[in-house]
C-alpha cells in the first residue's frame, strides 16, 4: 500500500513544506461542506491511506499534506483548493 510520501506529484499545494491541520480542515470544509467533511473524515475508508479513514491516517502519523493529496486525487477536488 501507499504511505506517507506516496502521492507527491498528483496534487499541487498552495504552500510549501508542511500543511497545518487548520489549513487541511479549511480545505476539507470548503470542498465537502463542514458536516460532510467530518463524516467523510470519520467514516470513509480509503485504500490509498492503507485502508484508513482521514482521521485514522492523521492519527497514525501521516502528514496533513499527504492526506490532502490523496483526497484531491480520489475525490475530484477543484484545482482552486489544491
Amino acid at each position: 500500500m501507499g504511505g506517507p510520501g506516496a502521492y507527491g506529484s498528483g496534487c499541487r499545494l498552495g504552500i510549501l513544506g508542511r500543511m497545518r491541520l487548520t489549513e487541511f480542515w479549511r480545505r476539507m470544509y470548503e470542498h465537502f461542506g463542514e458536516a460532510y467533511a467530518e463524516s467523510f473524515a470519520q467514516d470513509h475508508l480509503m485504500s490509498e491511506l492503507g485502508g484508513r479513514t482521514v482521521r485514522q491516517a492523521l492519527a497514525a502519523g501521516w502528514e496533513a499534506k499527504e492526506v490532502w493529496r490523496v483526497v484531491c486525487l480520489t475525490q475530484g477536488v477543484s484545482t482552486l483548493l489544491r
